[in-house]
Order: C-alpha cells, then sequence, then structure tokens
C-alpha cells in the first residue's frame, strides 16, 4: 500500500482512506493559493466599484442631480465598470452602481440619481 501524503504540507496521511491534508490549516491554504488569483481579480473589481458608488454619493447628495464629465473624470469614476443597468419604456439606459446611477444626456452631461424601489 502507499503512502498518501498531505496536498499541501507532504506530510504523511493517517485516517480516511479520501483524506488530501492532514489539518483544516493545510486545506484552507491549499485552497487560498488555488483560488489567489481569482480572489485578487474580484477585490480589484469591488473596489472600482465601490469607488464609483463612493463618487456617485458624494456627487449626488439629494438623491438626484446633474454633474458634467469633466466632474466626473476628475473625481476618479471608471465608467468600465458598472453593476446593472435599467432601460426606460423610452429607450433610456441608466447604468448603476449598485443602488446609485446615471443617465448620459448631451452636452457631456450625467443626471446622477439614486435608485428608486419601483427600478428592479
Amino acid at each position: 500500500m502507499e503512502d498518501r501524503i498531505c496536498q499541501e504540507c507532504g506530510d504523511k496521511l493517517s485516517g480516511r482512506k479520501d483524506q488530501k491534508f492532514c489539518s483544516d490549516y493545510c486545506r484552507n491554504g491549499f485552497n487560498n493559493k488555488l483560488n489567489e488569483d481569482a480572489n485578487s481579480t474580484v477585490r480589484k473589481i469591488n473596489g472600482i466599484l465601490r469607488k464609483n458608488r463612493r463618487i456617485l454619493v458624494k456627487l449626488n447628495p439629494n438623491g438626484k442631480s446633474t454633474v458634467d464629465s469633466l466632474t466626473l473624470a476628475d473625481e476618479g469614476f471608471n465608467f468600465h465598470y458598472i453593476t446593472n443597468t435599467f432601460v426606460t419604456q423610452t429607450g433610456k439606459t441608466y447604468f448603476f452602481c449598485y443602488d446609485y446611477g446615471y443617465l448620459k444626456l448631451e452636452n457631456g452631461q450625467f443626471m446622477l440619481i439614486q435608485k428608486q424601489d419601483y427600478i428592479k
């Protein structure tokens, strides 16, 4: 019978035949290394989305306001990252970062809104 070893530390295993790790510590360490790349990507994207939301909250303290694209750009808003969109019956598309969103208007203006209960 061949010796079974822990996939993380290499120690000899004893116990269940389907055991892969010698401890929870090794199992967690193995899985953390396995998912490290995916986790860093998700953390980076979540950071961008949170920053976008903070900017929208800051520039829209009353639930509805209008700003120009330069103001958003100066604050560091990244238009490439949103959480969802909403298309109205008239065909206007609102872009959201969680519960705060914007609608592109004419002349580089943006209407900022806070999501209402009736917008799903």
